[in-house]
C-alpha cells in the first residue's frame, strides 16, 4: 500500500517538480481554443509529437468550426490518417463542430457540461481547454499524471476521475494547472512507464515507488527534506 505524504512532504514535492520543470506548458500546438479542442481530441492514443505533425498541416487548411463542415468523414480521415482510431476522430470531430457552429456561434464553450456534451470529448479532454485555452484552475489526469501521482503518493487509485479527486484535495487549487503540466513533464521525461531514472531523479528522496526500488538511496537528504540536484541529462 502506498503511504500518505504528510501535507509539508506533498508542498516539497510540489516545489520539486517546479523547480524542475519551470517552463513546464502544454506541448499541443494551438492558437486558439478551437484548435486546442481538436488538437486534444486527436491526442488520444498518440504522441503530442505525432499530433503536432498532423496538426500543422490541418490547421493550415481548416481552423474554425465551419472550415470544417464542408469536409466529409472520409476526406478528414485522409487528413489525420497517421493517428490512431482516426476513423472515430474524424466521426467526432465532424460532429461537435456542427454542434459549435449551430449552437455557440462557432466557438468553443468555458462551461465543462457544455464541452463534455460534445462527441470525442471527456473528462480530461474538457480539463485540458478549459485550463490552457481559458485560464480556468484544473487538472486533466493523462497516464502520465495516473502513473507519477500515484508512484509519489499523491494519490493511491487505478481510476483517473478518483486520482483527480485525490490531487485536488491535495494540491492548492491556485497549483491545479502548473502541476498537471508538471506532472506530465516528469512522466515524459524522468517517470517513465518502464525503466524510470529514479537515480537521476530529485524527488527520490520523497518517492516511496523510486525508494522501494533503490533501498540504499535512502539518504539523509531525504530524511530532512533537503533535495539536492541529481538530475544529470534532463532535457
Amino acid at each position: 500500500m502506498r503511504p500518505k505524504p504528510k501535507r509539508v512532504q506533498t508542498k516539497k514535492i510540489l516545489e520539486t517538480l517546479e523547480r524542475m520543470y519551470p517552463e513546464a506548458k502544454c506541448e499541443l500546438h494551438f492558437r486558439t481554443p478551437f484548435e486546442l479542442l481538436i488538437a486534444t481530441i486527436l491526442s488520444a492514443q498518440c504522441t503530442d509529437k505525432r499530433v503536432n505533425e498532423v496538426t500543422a498541416r490541418l490547421f493550415a487548411k481548416y481552423n474554425t468550426p465551419e472550415d470544417f463542415l464542408p469536409l466529409t468523414e472520409e476526406q478528414l480521415q485522409e487528413e489525420i490518417r497517421g493517428l490512431g482510431l482516426y476513423k472515430n476522430k474524424s466521426r467526432n470531430i465532424l460532429a461537435t463542430c456542427r454542434i459549435l457552429y449551430e449552437k455557440y456561434d462557432g466557438k468553443v464553450p468555458k462551461d465543462r457540461k457544455a464541452l463534455e456534451a460534445l462527441p470525442g470529448v471527456g473528462r480530461k479532454t474538457a480539463n485540458v481547454v478549459l485550463s490552457n485555452a481559458f485560464g480556468v484552475p484544473a487538472l486533466a489526469v493523462d497516464t502520465h499524471v495516473q502513473r507519477v501521482s500515484n508512484r509519489l503518493a499523491l494519490a493511491d487509485s487505478e481510476n483517473p476521475l478518483e486520482t483527480e479527486r485525490q490531487l485536488m484535495r491535495k494540491i492548492p487549487r491556485s497549483q491545479w494547472s502548473k502541476a498537471h503540466h508538471w506532472l506530465i513533464w516528469h512522466g515524459r521525461r524522468i517517470c517513465v512507464a518502464r525503466k524510470p531514472r529514479c537515480l537521476d531523479c530529485d524527488l527520490l528522496p520523497y518517492c516511496w515507488y523510486g525508494r522501494s526500488r533503490h533501498p540504499k538511496e535512502r539518504r539523509k537528504s531525504g530524511e530532512s527534506g533537503d533535495v539536492h540536484s541529481r538530475s544529470k541529462d534532463r532535457p
